[in-house]
């Protein structure tokens, strides 16, 4: 009994609380690297870091982002590696446990130990970067992690805001593994904007200056990535969007290339069906002529209670084919993903010191950005799209959207796409292409690839709003610059508006003269139909719209249940006239309701407000709040703000959508105009936690200081870490 009481008081002191002590050795390695990084801090708090080495940038750019907002950047490495429930409690359980299940410490260990010792040296640099502000900073209290250790940065390599694990639904997780415990957790998943992100590419031909040019917009939870440059003096000259606690520059440029990377639909992530066999007290499945037996582990997830640390024992399964993630028909699923820590973290850092379509494509050899496409161009006019970068070779006799038998062998994978094999572009003929998180097919208008040259399984999704957005503003226009790149991505039209209202006018037209709802909605109606289907603060049939085609997704009446059916689809193809129209009713009487009438401006509804640091912000109608234009990326805009009301609430509030815009010209040099969502800082008390909420409500980009001539006037701070 002492001895549990003794693991439990010390794994209590290990998880959170003061920093741990640092070695003498230590703090005096810090400090000399410290000598060797200068961080240079513009008049928007953004951070510019200059090294000696590539991992003297690593080392300031981890410092900079821990000064910036330590919070996320732990809170990040607290959920890669599996320990959230240290901090939260038993409702994030089955989050760490899906981590877990393919996150160990000890394997981890081993792959930093083998890695490269190029690579090796960049890792330790970015664990010493948040030691080092950890030691400078007694006053900041972690809230499980006390010291971060080099193998860390291989748990978080690739930089999505939902990487390829996130595919692994808790609720089936929970109740495949939860057992007869007794406990109750909560296992919800987030509800997630049917947004993404765009990437736009414009070859010299169709532009003024004959430069090519690049849009980087990526859409994300808002706060998600720091804004910062990182330079060396071994060719590192990288500025973007940095996910917080990396070392790499995930969207961005440097002085002669750009990327942009959106969320793929190409098949990266398989299930398998598995057939269980019991003998005695083990578990086999069946494969081939045989059967193989389940590999299992003990993992043992702690978590935080009233009276201090307590744990969960889970044995879970392995096939060949990975971990078991839930049952399904009598039968157990395993999941098949990429993993490749080292070769992905090494492509994601590799790939900022690219300064051609050459050495791009280079990097992109190693096969580990799993879940992205890319959009690239580079000073020398080069345009390209790259899609998915892991596609594992597959039979296509298989309907890979579904679990397959895992027990025939002939559903195994095989050598991953070439680059050559995968559906990607080099300079179409059109001088444009773009990725908004849709198929290929329509990248480039008629320059794009055939969806009949490639394999089923190498695209899963279709044509978004967004996309058919993106072909308009793209095609047939030979004059870009800076300015109308970025006029074009902040373009109003709504075309899925554009298409569903002409329908719902045709089911009012045809209602009776004597149906209640034709005086009802006859003045919500003539708004819409005199509505040039473009959003505006002042639109008042912007809000009709948006409410009304909330309303219509909410309803279950046509069959949409909890299914969640792309919205598009549902609104396009199976809602009939009468729902149309009182989905209409609704929409007026909650107008009406919560603002005291229809006729209100969609700037007075939709709103950006950021009250305080906390990761989930509580959001309140009584403090100052900014109004936003442009709606949910849902409708077919490019520029997305998702926003909803939340309890206590009656106006809207986005937490994600645009998170960070940048338009890149790539000449003798390389010119950017960028804004971030809010501020560059996390913390209330700084100049700089909301500093750009303005420009970012308007579209209103900022200049980049990318020169250190540019930053000349605009310096606010200069200082070793």
């Amino acid at each position: 009994m002492m001895r549990k009481i003794a693991i439990v008081l010390a794994a209590a002191l290990a998880f959170a609380g003061p920093v741990a002590a640092q070695s003498p050795n230590d703090i005096v390695r810090w400090r000399r690297q410290a000598q060797n990084v200068t961080i240079i801090r513009d008049d928007w708090g953004i951070a510019h870091i200059y090294g000696k080495s590539d991992a003297d940038a690593v080392f300031g750019a981890l410092y900079a982002q821990a000064e910036d907002d330590f919070n996320r950047v732990e809170t990040n490495y607290i959920n890669a590696i599996g320990r959230l429930a240290e901090a939260e409690g038993d409702s994030v359980i089955y989050k760490d446990l899906r981590m877990k299940l393919f996150i160990d410490p000890d394997s981890m260990k081993a792959k930093y130990a083998a890695s490269p010792a190029s690579l090796k040296r960049l890792m330790i640099a970015f664990a010493d970067g948040l030691n080092y502000y950890l030691y400078k900073h007694p006053e900041v209290r972690p809230r499980v992690i006390t010291h971060f250790e080099p193998w860390m940065a291989l748990t978080f390599s690739e930089g999505s805001i939902g990487g390829d694990i996130e595919k692994v639904n808790l609720r089936a997780l929970a109740n495949f593994y939860g057992g007869d415990s007794g406990q109750r957790f909560s296992y919800s998943e987030p509800v997630r904007e049917p947004g993404g992100s765009n990437g736009f590419a414009i070859a010299p031909k169709n532009t003024v200056n004959h430069h090519a040019l690049l849009l980087i917009n990526p859409h994300t939870t808002f706060f998600f990535r720091s804004e910062l440059q990182m330079v060396s003096d071994e060719g590192l000259d990288a500025y973007g969007a940095v996910t917080w606690g990396q070392f790499f520059v995930y969207q961005g440029f440097n002085d002669r290339a750009g990327w942009m990377h959106t969320s793929s639909n190409a098949d990266a992530v398989d299930d398998y069906l598995e057939t269980v066999v019991r003998k005695g007290d083990r578990l086999f499945y069946k494969y081939g002529n045989g059967e193989r037996p389940f590999t299992t582990k003990r993992i043992r997830v702690p978590y935080r209670t009233a009276n201090g640390m307590a744990y969960k024992d889970f044995t879970v399964f392995y096939s060949h084919h990975g971990p078991v993630i839930r049952s399904e028909n009598g039968k157990w699923v395993s999941i098949r993903l990429m993993e490749e820590p080292v070769k992905a973290l090494t492509q994601s850092f590799t790939r900022t010191k690219a300064k051609d379509y050459a050495s791009f494509r280079k990097t992109m050899e190693l096969h580990t950005n799993s879940s992205n496409n890319t959009v690239f161009a580079d000073a020398r006019g080069n345009i390209a799209y790259f899609h998915g970068n892991f596609i594992p070779r597959r039979d296509p006799r298989f309907d890979w959207t579904q679990p397959v038998d895992g027990s025939n062998p002939a559903t195994e994978w095989r050598a991953l796409l070439s680059i050559d094999e995968s559906p990607n572009l080099l300079n179409p003929a059109s001088g444009w292409l773009y990725n908004s998180n849709d198929a290929p097919w329509w990248a480039a208008g008629p320059s794009s690839r055939k969806r009949e040259s490639f394999p089923s399984y190498v695209e899963n999704g279709g044509q978004s709003a967004r996309g058919v957005h993106a072909v308009r503003v793209l095609q047939n226009k030979k004059d870009f610059t800076l300015a109308s790149l970025i006029a074009a991505a902040y373009d109003t039209y709504l075309p899925l508006f554009a298409e569903m209202i002409p329908t719902l006018i045709d089911a009012y037209d045809k209602l009776s003269s004597n149906d209640p709802l034709k005086s009802k909605l006859a003045e919500p109606v003539k708004a819409l139909r005199n509505w040039d289907y473009r959003w505006s603060l002042n639109s008042i049939p912007t809000s009709v719209a948006v409410f009304w085609g909330e309303s219509l997704n909410r309803s279950d009446t046509a069959g949409l249940g909890k299914a969640r059916m792309l919205i598009d689809q549902y609104l396009l193809t199976r809602a009939t006239p009468q729902q149309k129209l009182e989905a209409l009713d609704r929409a007026v009487a909650t107008l009406e309701r919560n603002f005291g009438t229809w006729n209100t401006p969609w700037g007075e509804i939709n709103r950006f407000q950021r009250v305080n640091g906390d990761i989930v912000q509580p959001f309140n109608d009584n403090l100052p709040s900014i109004p936003v234009a442009f709606p949910s990326a849902r409708w077919g805009s490019l520029a997305s703000f998702a926003a909803r009301a939340y309890p206590g609430t009656k106006k809207w509030y986005g937490t994600s959508g645009n998170s960070f815009v940048a338009a890149v010209e790539f000449g003798d040099r390389v010119r950017a105009f960028a804004v971030t969502a809010g501020g560059e800082s996390g913390h209330p008390s700084s100049p700089h936690f909301n500093d750009e909420a303005t420009r970012y409500a308007t579209g209103n980009l900022r200049e980049v200081y990318f020169y250190p001539s540019q930053l000349k006037g605009h310096t606010e701070r200069q200082y070793h870490p």
